[in-house]
């Protein structure tokens, strides 16, 4: 049966500590539902009530744009390992973008990854388990080296190009606001 707090408890902070990957859903009015896997040591809970992740450069940029239309956020995280559970929060996140005057602060408390393209910023206002027993075991080989190496390869210059290119609209043709960071 599912239960719900008003915020992370110790115990949801190392769940989320010990996972993986997480995935971030977020929509739009009239916009695709976003659902996106997110890995990396990208994320960071800085209380009970309130997270970070680092979001790097992809192939998409839906979550920039969907925010300033639907401030709206959940992030999942799911067990694979022999504890069946799933954590979802549940919140509201605005995105930062290297320009603005919050993203050194935040950027600190995240490690350095190559492509770094925004900060979310999540005020958590629900948190929900549920028992995650019908979620298959697995295990976690490594990280990929795919998207860091990449990111190196194409260096600043080329990242840059990539967003202006390729990141400045969402799939539904919505701004996602990259040029802030051009």
């Amino acid at each position: 049966m599912a239960k719900q707090f008003k915020g992370f408890d110790d115990d949801h902070q190392a769940f989320i500590a010990a996972q993986a990957v997480y995935f971030v859903a977020t929509s739009a009015p009239g916009a695709r539902i976003n659902l996106s896997p997110k890995g990396m040591d990208s994320l960071r809970v800085l209380g009970p009530k309130r997270l970070i992740w680092l979001n790097v450069t992809g192939s998409g940029n839906e979550t920039a744009a969907h925010l300033p239309l639907d401030a709206r956020m959940t992030v999942m995280w799911c067990s694979f390992d022999l504890r069946p559970l799933i954590l979802r929060a549940y919140g509201t996140a605005r995105c930062l973008h290297r320009s603005d005057a919050d993203w050194a602060g935040l950027a600190e408390l995240l490690p350095a990854l190559p492509g770094a393209r925004q900060i979310y910023d999540m005020t958590v206002d629900l948190v929900q388990t549920s028992c995650g027993y019908a979620v298959p075991r697995m295990e976690a080989a490594a990280e990929r080296p795919t998207l860091r190496t990449w990111a190196e390869d194409k260096g600043e210059a080329g990242i840059a190009a990539y967003w202006d290119t390729r990141n400045r609209q969402s799939i539904d043709g919505l701004p996602t606001g990259i040029e802030a960071n051009l």
